[in-house]
């Protein structure tokens, strides 16, 4: 079985939460992980940290 070829990320072609969740697993130090072996070889406490920093940026954001 054949499985996803990994394509190289155009950081322009992304959408703006996309940006936002490669910024954060690179503040977290996971974005080297993310690059070299793809979302799924985070751990389900990684990417719950992810997802929280991404919310709570969200909501800052609509606060301004």
């Amino acid at each position: 079985m054949a499985g996803k070829k990994n394509k190289p990320i155009k950081l322009d072609e992304l959408t703006q939460e996309e940006k936002m969740k490669y910024e954060i697993a690179e503040e977290l130090g996971l974005l080297d992980k993310v690059m070299q072996e793809g979302w799924r070889s985070l751990s389900s406490k990684e990417t719950g940290r992810i997802g929280g920093l991404m919310t709570k940026k969200r909501r800052e954001a609509e606060k301004k």
